[in-house]
């Protein structure tokens, strides 16, 4: 018999999963990613939450309390970023959506929208991020409240309005500081090749090497540190002879022309255009040590 519910909605899913099968194999894959599920539901156990089901390198729980669902979100992270590499010496990580809404539940199963929308929470999070709705802010206690800010706005299917989306920061000391929205616009042409110059270091994107990806994380493509910079801060990629910038991060990314022009994008995507200066989480000036040059070249 079909029952409503209002509960906090959980997905919990491991990243990239299918490089890792890729990289190493279907044997040494699954054990990892079976190792990750074992740490997800063990802590949605812990936290008096319900395992709904898995679905591949997934796993979808339900809470009571949306207190509850974080502290189980929480003990996720926690656990396998603290063991760092699960199996084998495998390195892994899992991102993290949640969404309390109503729900029906029919037998062991749950459907409606509020699902969709953890669902959708859960899409916009990244490696060790746990993503979650408004209406999900508003119903934690205080103290878990200031440990969450606003990042975004999503579309979620089945709704008219958007949604405005949370991370909740469970690693204070690496969290990126974070700046005030500002809009974005895309300007951009075609060409054949990309150099990236940065300090001593220069990259080139073309046929041979399609995307690369910068960051503060020292397993970039580019390393650029900064106290504003997100670890994944966001990509370069090669599309039929066009520069795409697809920016992933907390406070967006500047890019400068030779004209002066300014473009900003947050997570969002925008065409490079011939040549200018891009800026992770903040407008560098040309000189800045901090600014990124690039050139198309035709």
């Amino acid at each position: 018999m079909a029952k409503d519910l209002e509960v906090a909605i959980v997905f919990a899913d491991v990243v990239g999963s299918t490089q890792l099968y890729d990289k190493y194999g279907d044997t040494k894959a699954s054990e990892t990613v079976a190792a990750c599920l074992d740490i997800m539901k063990d802590a949605t156990y812990q936290f008096n939450g319900t395992v709904i089901k898995t679905i591949g390198d997934e796993v979808m729980s339900t809470f009571e309390t949306a207190d509850e669902a974080m502290g189980a979100c929480v003990m996720m992270q926690n656990r396998i970023t603290a063991t760092s590499k699960i199996a084998d010496g495998i390195p892994v990580s899992i991102r993290i959506g949640c969404h309390f809404g109503p729900v029906v539940q029919e037998q062991n199963d749950i459907f409606g929208a509020a699902v969709h929308t953890a669902n959708r929470m859960t899409s916009q999070a990244k490696a060790r991020q746990i993503v979650i709705s408004g209406f999900t802010v508003e119903q934690m206690s205080p103290e878990l409240r200031n440990q969450t800010r606003q990042i975004d706005l999503a579309t979620v299917r089945g709704r008219v309005d958007e949604v405005a989306l949370f991370e909740l920061v469970w690693q204070p000391d690496e969290a990126t500081s974070m700046l005030p929205t500002i809009g974005w616009e895309n300007k951009g042409r075609r060409a054949s090749k990309l150099l990236l110059n940065f300090r001593d270091t220069t990259l080139e994107i073309s046929d041979q090497r399609k995307s690369i990806n910068l960051g503060r994380a020292d397993d970039n493509d580019l390393v650029v540190k900064g106290n504003l910079i997100s670890r994944i801060h966001a990509r370069i990629e090669m599309r039929r002879g066009k520069f795409v910038l697809v920016d992933q991060s907390t406070n967006g990314t500047f890019l400068h022309d030779l004209q002066g022009n300014e473009t900003f994008v947050r997570r969002d995507t925008t065409e490079l255009g011939a040549e200018g200066t891009i800026g992770l989480g903040r407008a560098e000036e040309a000189d800045s040590s901090l600014a990124i040059y690039y050139k198309t070249i035709d």
